[in-house]
């Protein structure tokens, strides 16, 4: 009955419906749209109240307007996180694999720069998605629910920029 969840694939047009149902109770819900980065941005905020206090965090504008605490998009990240290892498990593709075979193929499969690498682009796409004031999940698929311009023009960059981008590592290493 429950066969589906032991796919490897799953139909893009079945999650985009799943998504935009997501999307659709969390505005009945809650009334705010769908978004993950807020959340890494409060966690951020956990850790530094554990080594500053609470006292002093609350200082800061940022952490007056982003309280740090476990609010519903924080769960949301969590369940993506493991939903996905859920799926993998489920699926029977979990695996540990540090270094990527198209990085390993294309960079090498040495260790240090792969995890440099993915350090500083979390550290860049983390900087980018508080400036913006969201991410990818909340221009690219709240921003467009919603039809606002923003989050279409988002949506063209983000592609735009990921081939782009793509095609400019891949190319250098073959």
């Amino acid at each position: 009955m429950l066969t589906f969840l032991t796919l490897t694939e799953w139909s893009p047009y079945a999650v985009g419906i799943g998504i935009g149902l997501l999307s659709c109770v969390a505005f009945v819900l809650s009334d705010k749209p769908i978004g993950c980065s807020t959340a890494f941005a409060r966690t951020s905020g956990m850790l530094e109240e554990l080594v500053r206090g609470r006292g002093k965090l609350l200082d800061m504008a940022y952490y007056r307007q982003f309280v740090p605490e476990i609010d519903w998009e924080w769960m949301l990240v969590l369940g993506v996180v493991l939903g996905a290892c859920a799926s993998a498990l489920l699926s029977g593709e979990f695996r540990v694999e540090w270094v990527p075979s198209l990085w390993a193929a294309t960079f090498g499969s040495e260790l240090l720069p792969r995890l440099v690498t993915a350090f500083c682009g979390g550290i860049i796409m983390g900087f980018g998605a508080r400036w913006a004031g969201g991410c990818t999940s909340g221009h690219g698929i709240s921003g467009t629910l919603q039809l606002a311009v923003s989050g279409w023009l988002a949506v063209v960059a983000f592609f735009a920029g990921g081939g782009l981008t793509a095609s400019i590592i891949y190319s250098l290493g073959g």
